[in-house]
């Protein structure tokens, strides 16, 4: 059974903030409570799912936890617990992580396969869906923000830590565009969620809070990063024939993992999504003046960056300039839901080609931000800026990241970043999409806005890693 409310409440405000998905690391928790508790199975062990409400700096965020409750618990689940063990007199029963539970986690398949509800908790299947409820779990432990369980090499379900209101991003995307019949996206098997009348913040608030999407796993995916950074090693590996001269470090073709027609086929899938988006949800037009508005943020956040990171400050003119063409664009833009967090790691390369994950947008934006829709080349341009990462990455790893342009591998790093970043927009173009080539203005400041983005967080989380994004910026902006 359960420990009274206050002593629960007590065991969870010491174990969140030890969590890697918590995302209140930076302050204290001023006051812990228990939204719902909704008992799941019974007996031993038992399953208890929690919604708690944690109030930090003024502002309460909502957080779900899956809790097991043990007699005894096992040695594969000690790193799971929440509490700490019993005292002398052996009473209390142990209470850890349930994530952490094959036994339990079979749990959220049986109520996704029989479209079960349990007290605010509702159980929804995709129509036409079959849910195996034979498989155990196993989860993802590198994610951040989120826990995805994967459950053999069949299904994979993201259970949303933080909760936002109403219905989460990623399903409300993978959902219509699985509706669509989108091929690069995996299909929607089943969700959970918690009833609006109770999970609604706000008066008003008619829509379920989304609490887990459980989807197909595509098990013969390798993910995009990794393709890169394999194909970029074997470029620096790379040793040219004699006599080839300063053209050898430039041709980033003739190394055995050219990773270009990949970058070509992912730039074409891109586009495609980006169509069915546009059929599954609309299209709207800016007026010029929001265009006006836009570039004035942009060009804001730079002078704020500047201020605080001043390695950014020589390439100030030349971005400011890029805000202001953007800003000189006369007629109205055409604004779409778009990705919103597009970049290497958001896809899969699978047998059949590639596919685009996690639409929940940036972790560190509003909800009303994410929703925000955007012109196509937003996703466009952070893909660019992913393959500048890429290209860097094994350079940053070593330490050995130069301050300005000129090294060898920074020569060949850049070489392999043009290489590639041409291919996808090529892809893109093909595919469908507007032609980045015929929209430089557009893509210029979209890109610059990223790279503004990725300069403040650098120096924020990962001060090391902060030539990466500034050396890029000075080739690109010359």
């Amino acid at each position: 059974m359960l420990p009274p409310e206050s002593a629960l409440a007590r065991d969870l405000a010491a174990w969140l903030p030890r969590q890697r998905w918590f995302g209140g690391k930076d302050g204290p928790i001023d006051e812990l409570s228990i939204g719902t508790a909704t008992e799941l199975r019974t007996g031993d062990p038992g399953l208890h799912h929690l919604v708690l409400d944690v109030r930090q700096n003024g502002a309460t965020d909502r957080y779900q936890v899956l809790l097991g409750v043990r007699r005894d618990l096992p040695d594969r689940l000690r790193h799971a617990e929440i509490g700490g063990p019993p005292g002398p007199d052996g009473t209390r029963d142990r209470l850890y992580d349930a994530a952490h539970d094959p036994d339990l986690t079979r749990v959220l398949l049986d109520g996704l396969a029989s479209e079960a509800s349990a007290g605010p908790l509702r159980f929804r299947r995709a129509g036409g869906a079959g849910i195996r409820t034979d498989l155990a779990s196993l989860p993802i432990t590198a994610e951040q923000s989120n826990t995805s369980l994967l459950f053999g090499d069949t299904y994979i379900c993201k259970l949303f830590r933080r909760l936002s209101d109403g219905v989460n991003l990623d399903l409300e995307v993978n959902l219509a565009l699985t509706r669509g019949g989108c091929a690069h996206v995996p299909a929607v098997l089943g969700w959970i969620e918690l009833e609006p009348e109770r999970g609604a913040r706000t008066a008003g608030d008619g829509e379920p809070v989304t609490l887990g999407l459980l989807s197909d796993y595509l098990h013969t995916g390798a993910d995009g990063w990794s393709l890169a950074i394999a194909s970029v090693r074997d470029w620096f590996a790379h040793t040219p024939p004699p006599g080839d001269g300063e053209w050898a470090e430039l041709d980033a073709s003739v190394a055995g993992g050219d990773f270009a027609a990949e970058a070509e086929r992912l730039g074409a899938a891109t586009a495609e999504v980006h169509q069915a988006l546009a059929g599954a949800f609309g299209v709207r037009s800016l007026p010029a003046g929001e265009v006006h508005a836009m570039a004035a943020r942009m060009n804001a956040e730079l002078t704020a960056t500047c201020r605080a990171v001043p390695g950014l400050a020589p390439h100030a003119k030349a971005l400011t300039a890029a805000f202001l063409d953007l800003a000189a664009q006369a007629g109205p833009l055409p604004v779409q839901r778009v990705h919103g967090d597009y970049h290497l790691g958001q896809v899969l390369r699978t047998e059949s080609g590639w596919t685009l994950l996690d639409f929940e947008g940036e972790p560190a934006r509003t909800q009303h931000e994410r929703r925000a829709l955007a012109h196509p080349l937003r996703d466009v341009a952070g893909m660019l800026r992913s393959f500048e990462y890429a290209a860097r990455f094994l350079i940053a790893k070593s330490g050995t990241v130069p301050p300005e342009p000129g090294g060898r591998l920074e020569t060949r790093a850049h070489a392999w970043a043009a290489r590639n970043r041409a291919a996808f927009c090529r892809g893109y173009a093909a595919g469908g999409g507007a032609d980045p080539a015929a929209h430089s203005v557009l893509i210029r400041a979209f890109e610059f806005e990223k790279a503004v983005y990725e300069v403040r967080y650098e120096a924020q989380n990962r001060p090391a890693w902060l030539p990466v994004p500034l050396t890029s910026l000075a080739h690109l902006a010359t």
